[in-house]
């Protein structure tokens, strides 16, 4: 247990999720665990994370105790990565990046979207979306952990896309748990809101978008188009994503079915279904699995579905990010998430 890492943004839902991660990795030291509102708490007692006496420390201080890490997490919005990379990165820490600051290639884009100007560092940063770019993430200073929709979507539709299966125009429709809005209180996602409705939100201007549309456009080799709609849940967590395309040759269920087994077979935490209909939140909640089921019509322009599921929290952030520290680290890639336990129901 050489490698020391924090967290900075550890009382969010993913930083929860990823302090309790890396207190039971057995490879790593968690020595910084930052939060304002937490500051001076035991990690123990906010997170219940059995046997911690590290306390939670505020931001100033973090910062200044950030070089004595050797890989940093920061689970904060993207306004205050962009602020707080460059200057870890100069201090000689590695670092995970969970929010969006640094996923999108194209500037224009990214300011688009988020609203934010983009940084220098866009260029340099590795995307770390394991299943599809490991090889990338190995010796990277930078890594832009990826969002939850992306994940769900592109590990459902990447091997179909690099096997020129399917036309470039495709739609993702995508339904989250409320954790994925993040933990700041606001209306439209307190219980009396939220509860017994169920409703798209940010139509046509999701700040996923380009990047499910980088992501599925690298493994096809050109541009893919995507029209992509979020949609919120009444439950805690957890993704289901269902996509639509089209097929570019004649090809059956079994055969679509039997690529993707064959593309994720030696992928820890990518499992496929027998059908799209046995694809369900409860089979991934509270693990680091994604779970795939495809179906299709199959003359050529024939339909093709693609449904997938995972929890948010876990292969959507966290999970995902102590999967990136694997790869860095030279652990094996499911160190500290193979035990992670799933509810059912």
């Amino acid at each position: 247990m050489n490698e020391r890492v924090g967290v900075i943004g550890a009382s969010g839902y993913s930083g929860i999720e990823l302090t309790r991660i890396l207190a039971g990795h057995p490879g790593v030291r968690l020595i910084l665990a930052s939060s304002d509102r937490w500051a001076g708490e035991r990690v123990e007692e906010a997170s219940r994370i059995a046997g911690r006496e590290l306390r939670y420390v505020d931001l100033a201080q973090a910062e200044r105790l950030a070089a004595e890490c050797d890989v940093l997490f920061l689970a904060t919005p993207a306004d205050a990565s962009l602020r707080l990379a460059p200057a870890l990165l100069e201090q000689g820490c590695r670092v995970i990046d969970l929010s969006g600051a640094f996923r999108i290639d194209d500037s224009a884009a990214f300011e688009r979207f988020y609203g934010l100007t983009a940084s220098n560092l866009q260029s340099s940063a590795v995307y770390g979306l394991p299943e599809l770019f490991r090889n990338r993430v190995h010796g990277a200073r930078l890594v832009a952990n990826p969002g939850c929709y992306p994940t769900a979507a592109s590990l459902a539709l990447a091997p179909l896309l690099r096997e020129e299966l399917l036309e470039p125009d495709l739609i993702v429709n995508a339904a989250s748990g409320v954790t994925g809005a993040g933990r700041t209180a606001k209306e439209d996602f307190s219980f009396a809101e939220v509860a017994e409705d169920f409703r798209a939100y940010k139509v046509l201007r999701h700040q996923h978008t380009p990047e499910i549309e980088q992501t599925l456009s690298g493994c096809a080799g050109s541009a893919v188009n995507v029209t992509f709609t979020p949609h919120l849940l009444p439950i805690r967590r957890g993704i289901l994503c269902t996509s639509y395309g089209r097929l570019r040759r004649k090809a059956t269920s079994e055969e679509l079915r039997a690529l993707l087994e064959e593309a994720w077979h030696d992928e820890p935490f990518v499992d496929v279904a027998p059908s799209p209909d046995q694809v369900s939140l409860h089979r991934v909640v509270g693990t680091n699995r994604c779970l795939v089921g495809v179906a299709c019509e199959p003359e050529v322009g024939g339909r093709v579905v693609v449904v997938s599921a995972i929890d948010n929290l876990v292969k959507g952030a966290a999970g995902q990010a102590v999967q990136n520290l694997n790869l860095l680290l030279g652990f094996d890639e499911s160190t500290g998430l193979s035990g992670l336990r799933g509810f059912h129901p």
